[in-house]
């Protein structure tokens, strides 16, 4: 192995951070390349002298933070850092953008308290006219935006509208209201921006758009968030990868 790994047994950092840490490194400086697999966890272990269990805790982190993608059956491979998304391996947009070196910049953010219209009422099995938290964001690169964000969250849930929103969404939920989501089922149709979103995103009115409504539940299958993104189509590409059952 070229990218030589050690961690320093006499430290008080846990091993398990250690090697998360020096694996992060690694990515971060290319030295691991996209698309590139690491060692197996076996050979890792017994090349830093730990157990499998703490090379395979620092992987499993680096896997929930988008930076690595693991493969059963074939391994574990640094995650491509180009501007896509995969319906295999869900991930949040900010771990999307994190996985990918993308710092995000939110050109705008809105809070606001709505009735609930019937299909977003219909989703959270709710009455229609009851009040929820609607959340709109405007996100992007450093020099211009490129999606545009409108989120509706279940009651249940407790929002008050005064969070910190430039604060990753699942983390507000998971940290601040023990609230994990779990499962996003998609849809996923082209369009052409309107005036509004042609200003919004900083486009010709009539471009293309992809625009991605997202239904996100949590473990027990409850739903958690209505999401509506639109993206502007020529600084976004949605990879869908599937496995064929045999």
């Amino acid at each position: 192995m070229s990218k030589r790994l050690t961690v320093n047994h006499n430290s008080p950092v846990p091993l398990h951070a250690q090697l998360e840490s020096k694996l992060r490194e690694l990515i971060d400086n290319a030295e691991f390349k996209q698309n590139e697999f690491l060692p197996n966890e076996v050979n890792l272990a017994k090349q830093l002298g730990i157990s499998r269990n703490t090379v395979r805790q620092a992987i499993n982190k680096l896997v929930y933070d988008g930076l690595l993608i693991r493969k059963k059956g074939v391994g574990t491979q640094v995650a491509d850092r180009s501007v896509n998304t995969k319906i295999q391996n869900w991930l949040s947009f900010s771990q999307e953008m994190k996985a990918k070196g993308i710092h995000i910049k939110n050109f705008a953010i809105s809070i606001d308290w709505v009735e609930a219209d019937k299909d977003v009422a219909a989703f959270f099995n709710i009455k229609t006219g009851s009040k929820i938290l609607r959340m709109e964001r405007i996100r992007g690169k450093e020099d211009f935006p490129f999606v545009y964000f409108v989120s509706f969250f279940h009651p249940r849930i407790g929002l008050t509208g005064k969070e910190d929103f430039s604060r990753p969404l699942y983390d507000i939920l998971e940290k601040d209201y023990s609230v994990v989501v779990k499962l996003s089922k998609e849809e996923i149709s082209a369009a052409n921006a309107d005036a509004d979103i042609a200003e919004k995103l900083d486009m010709k009115k009539g471009a293309a758009v992809l625009k991605r409504k997202r239904f996100v539940f949590d473990p027990g299958g409850r739903p958690v968030e209505y999401n509506l993104g639109t993206y502007r189509a020529d600084s976004f590409v949605y990879t869908i990868e599937s496995e064929r059952k045999v």
